[in-house]
């Protein structure tokens, strides 16, 4: 460096044992003994630094005195420059830079010595060398300012996520003694019916001047008995407060998710990132995109222990942005109170036709909080007839084309039978739009042989079927593969076999017909779907196969919403047989379409489609025109 060689000349004139220039032994120069101080206080680490009039043990406690009000964040120290003094001196520019906030970053000076033997250098400790402004007694301290936590927005801007009054309940450390903390915590978990032993556990770790959630009850649902009773439990506090929730408890609960304090697994997961303290998403939309609804928190770093804080950096907070979804809050809860009252898992997904826009995902009680609406994995009997109806008509079958529908057919050694609700009158010799309005298992079984191995996955890819798209939300779009036997394929045909969907699936499904080409469903609006490459449907395709289906509901198992008011209802029933417990039981569906919509309702359990999952069906379509 440039100013090297008038370092050692001017310390060669003080110390001699520190050689000039011009030859002989030459001590060290101070860049090594720079270097080390830099590496050290990234680190955190001093004892290989030699400090001049102080152990290196003392220096480590005050640095990091210094710099424990800064967390867990560590500096990135490096050497600007080293410039020589002319007493056996030398300074050292140190680049700091802290990953806190926007980052923050500054430059100190360090004062070097040479040894009195000249054959080192030593450090001689200021406050300064950490901050340059830090003096005697001063610390450094960061604090925290939250930003706003954007909505999720549903249709027309309705606010489906978003501040609302709570009230919060709680211990607080302050007001109880460290020996009664866990009774408290015990006796308020029993209380508003949270697991006991985790919440104790995280009262008895908090810190003394914590106040630690048990739960937040919305301001209008707050129990009696919790009202009447925390106050006799000692360090117990009620505290109002203002957090993200949904229009109601269960909006789209399963789909949206929930924001709370994170836990010690996010804070791990995500270092730097996250705080103790912090609320974040913790599950659903709200954690897939809490980097987006959170926002950044401000940060201001400043100086305690002197006569006066001074505050010396600060990143300001920045707001979260909004979700945009596509969910109609009006629909979303229809389709929920309808199924409200459903034992068994349940489900209502509707889609707009002319977008692809998800406006109700409704999950049931029954459910047990899972989202089936959209991610379910689940046979959907005979509603796949409209696949299968679709793959005939690409193979030369017009709805008047004779086929047989028998009472049983065997296939490879297994019988294939109608269910017993199916009309005696409509077996025989009938047409493909009869066989498909009164839902015969066999006719359709007896059909495969005109389709090969690719037809009902083409026609299902068609129809927005059995292709997985990133939504930006769980979705599962069905599995529709090759046959591997005559017998699988056979149980294709009926919607069985290796054919699963979920009611968004099946949803979609419908959406396709009655747009007429492939649509793929979008709830998330700044996640664009992506094209499909299915082979498209002809215009004379989509009409003839929306005329079988409207046929369902004139002459079929779909009567039941003839009489629906507004545009012509299409529509297929289903049911689809499968064992649980050593049970054989059924699944019960079925999808419509009419005007703008369609529309999927499932019941896990249930003897029929049109008369189980038929009725909630035909109730949301008469919903949906009541404005």
């Amino acid at each position: 460096m440039g100013t090297r060689c008038l370092s050692i000349v001017v310390v060669s004139m003080l110390v001699p044992a520190l050689a000039g220039c011009g030859g002989g032994d030459q001590g060290p120069e101070p860049d090594a003994t720079a270097d080390a101080l830099a590496s050290a206080l990234s680190s955190g680490d001093l004892s290989q630094v030699a400090f001049a009039g102080a152990s290196d043990g003392e220096v480590q406690r005050e640095y990091a005195a210094t710099v424990r009000g800064l967390g867990d964040a560590k500096p990135t120290v490096t050497v600007g420059s080293v410039s020589a003094g002319g007493d056996a001196s030398a300074t050292a520019t140190l680049d700091w830079s802290w990953p806190i906030g926007s980052g923050w970053s500054y430059s100190t000076v360090a004062p070097l010595r040479a040894t009195a033997g000249g054959d080192a250098w030593e450090v001689a400790w200021k406050p300064d060398i950490v901050e340059p402004s830090l003096k005697p007694g001063e610390r450094l301290d960061v604090s925290t300012e939250p930003a706003k936590r954007a909505d999720i927005v549903g249709a027309r801007g309705v606010a489906l996520v978003t501040d609302r009054p709570v009230v919060r309940f709680g211990v607080d450390r302050v007001k109880v003694p460290a020996s009664r903390a866990a009774d408290s915590a015990r006796r308020l978990a029993r209380l508003v019916g949270i697991d006991v032993a985790p919440y104790v556990k995280q009262v008895e770790a908090a810190g003394p001047k914590a106040f630690v959630q048990a739960i937040a009850f919305r301001k209008n649902e707050v129990p009696a008995s919790v009202t009447s009773q925390y106050v006799r439990i000692k360090g117990v506090d009620a505290i109002a407060d203002r957090i993200p929730l949904g229009i109601t408890r269960e909006f789209a609960a399963p789909i949206l998710g929930t924001v709370g304090p994170v836990t010690a697994e996010i804070i791990k997961d995500h270092p730097g990132v996250y705080a103790p303290g912090d609320e974040a998403g913790l599950s659903g939309l709200e954690a897939r995109y809490d980097e987006q609804l959170r926002g950044s928190p401000g940060v201001v770093v400043s100086t305690t222990g002197g006569s006066s804080d001074r505050t010396l950096f600060t990143t300001p907070a920045v707001d979260g942005s909004p979700l945009r979804l596509t969910l109609d809050a009006r629909l979303q809860l229809l389709a929920e109170h309808i199924v409200s009252t459903v034992g068994p898992a349940s489900a209502i997904v509707a889609i707009r036709p002319s977008t692809g826009a998800v406006v109700a995902a409704a999950n049931g009680p029954g459910n047990n909080g899972y989202n089936d609406a959209t991610y379910g994995r689940f046979a959907p009997g005979s509603t796949f007839k409209t696949v299968s109806s679709l793959a005939l008509l690409r193979a030369g079958q017009t709805p008047s084309s004779p086929i047989d529908c028998p009472t049983g057919v065997t296939v490879d050694g297994k019988v294939f039978t109608n269910d017993s609700f199916y009309p005696p009158s409509a077996n025989g010799r009938i047409t493909l739009a009869t066989a498909l309005a009164n839902s015969c298992n066999t006719a359709f079984i007896n059909e495969r042989t005109r389709l090969g191995p690719h037809d009902l996955v083409d026609a299902a890819a068609t129809l927005g079927m059995g292709v997985d798209h990133d939504l930006g939300f769980p979705a599962y779009f069905g599995n529709v593969v090759p046959p591997a036997s005559e017998t699988t394929k056979a149980a294709d045909m009926i919607g069985q076999g290796q054919i699963l969907a979920s009611p968004m699936t099946m949803a979609t499904v419908m959406a396709s017909v009655v747009a007429g080409h492939t649509v793929v469903p979008q709830l998330v609006t700044s996640v664009t779907p992506a094209k499909t490459s299915a082979d498209p449907m002809t215009g004379g395709q989509a009409a003839t196969l929306r005329g079988m289906l409207r046929g369902v509901v004139l002459n079929g198992t779909g009567a039941g919403l003839r009489d629906v008011p507004g545009p012509p209802v299409i529509a297929k029933t289903g049911t689809a047989e499968f064992d649980r417990d050593g049970k054989r039981l059924t699944h019960a569906w079925m999808v419509a379409g009419q005007g703008d919509l369609a529309v999927c309702a499932f019941v896990d359990v249930g003897q029929t489609g049109a008369g189980v999952a038929g009725p909630l069906l035909e109730e949301f379509l008469r919903g949906a025109h009541v404005r």
